[in-house]
């Protein structure tokens, strides 16, 4: 009679011993029923299929070509303060003003033409955008091109030199240099070509980057706005490789991207992409598969804050993207679907995501029976030894 009263005791413990025990997580059912807590929506829940994967396939993050909408061509590079410069002037005929003792050919007819040429040590431009020309003063220069300040010093010499010819070179470049910085071979300030150069070109100038492409961003700063890409989209898509302009800033980091696998799967740990793409079919393999034991295939979860623009695809009925915020967003693959592996391998995991797996709700059986057997095994043994000492 004892037995019996203690085993129904123990029974009825156990019904209740389901929802209290030790888990790894909430399971599917706790899932969908906590996407409102008194009528306010906390999270999206989405379930995978083909227009999800299609809305989120379309998503593009700024990148440098949308920031700073840079078709334009390779910009003209123009003399700036603390460039340094040379100057070189000819004048036709002997006896100019650089020409104090000019050497002139001798012709056939026995006079003396050729033009005699001098060249004015190299100058840092000042503070005020000027250097200085003999017989010329202080000439601006600053903010133009070689040919422009050419053209300049030429009218200022004009009536005093004889028909003087004007070429400027710039022979150290310090306005017209992107710096570069980070995970590159050598940081250096990489002076622009006449060419063009991109943003490729001037990592390449510095040496190349240090860290795997998969795991590189690329910041540019240019005046008051910033940029980030990861270097693989950089050589996915041309747009992106912009022109670099003078006073570019260009930061190389290294960023492991990794995601969080968590609940009934073969590791629970920070799991880095190791690649430059990784689906959610991936993810599972790498952090072991799902716990065909332990997991409840309908319930693979994969969290991440979303923009309140890409809420408003995935759920055009949710009030949640009204807030401007980003918008929490619990995405749910059924893996009892064979078409859900499809989806699983288009969705495309993002940086920091976390990845669930819940646990199957026999496994929460499981583990109440197992406790009900530690409890109830001692005392059904002693129950056992008396009934058969009072015989």
């Amino acid at each position: 009679m004892v037995s019996q009263r203690f085993l129904i005791v123990c029974l009825a413990s156990l019904v209740s011993a389901c929802g209290s025990l030790p888990s790894a997580g909430p399971s599917v059912t706790e899932v969908e029923t906590g996407v409102t807590d008194d009528d306010i929506a906390n999270y999206l829940l989405v379930d995978i299929d083909a227009r999800i994967v299609d809305v989120l396939s379309s998503r593009r993050d700024a990148g440098l070509y949308e920031t700073f909408g840079d078709n334009a061509p390779a910009p003209d590079l123009r003399i700036g303060v603390g460039d340094t410069v040379s100057v070189t002037i000819w004048e036709v005929g002997p006896g100019g003003l650089f020409s104090p003792a000019p050497v002139a050919p001798v012709t056939e007819g026995g006079g003396a033409t050729g033009a005699s040429t001098s060249t004015i040590p190299p100058q840092i431009v000042s503070r005020d955008g000027d250097i200085s020309i003999p017989f010329a003063g202080r000439v601006h220069v600053a903010g133009l091109t070689p040919e422009g300040a050419e053209a300049a010093i030429r009218g200022r010499l004009s009536g005093q030199a004889m028909e003087p010819q004007v070429l400027v070179s710039v022979v150290g470049n310090v306005s017209g240099t992107v710096s570069v910085m980070g995970e590159v071979t050598g940081g250096a300030r990489v002076p622009l070509t006449l060419r063009g150069d991109r943003i490729l070109d001037v990592i390449a100038s510095a040496g190349g980057i240090k860290t795997p492409v998969y795991d590189t961003v690329i910041q540019l700063t240019r005046g008051g706005s910033t940029a980030t890409v990861p270097m693989k989209v950089l050589l996915d898509n041309p747009r992106e490789n912009i022109f670099a302009r003078p006073g570019d800033v260009v930061t190389v980091s290294h960023d492991t991207r990794i995601f969080m696998a968590l609940g009934a799967s073969g590791q629970n740990a920070e799991v880095p992409f190791g690649s430059a793409n990784l689906t959610l079919i991936q993810a599972i393999g790498k952090s072991g598969g799902v716990l065909d034991n332990r997991a409840d295939p309908e319930g693979v979860f994969v969290m991440r804050y979303e923009s309140p623009a890409v809420a408003r695809e995935l759920d055009p009925r949710s009030p949640l993207p009204e807030a401007g915020q980003p918008v929490p967003v619990v995405y749910r693959l059924d893996l009892e679907q064979a078409k859900a592996f499809f989806y699983g391998q288009r969705f495309a995991m993002v940086n920091g995501d976390i990845m669930y797996i819940s646990t199957a709700p026999l496994e929460e059986w499981r583990k109440a029976l197992s406790l009900f057997q530690t409890v109830v095994a001692p005392v059904t043994s002693t129950v056992g030894m008396s009934n058969a000492m009072s015989r």
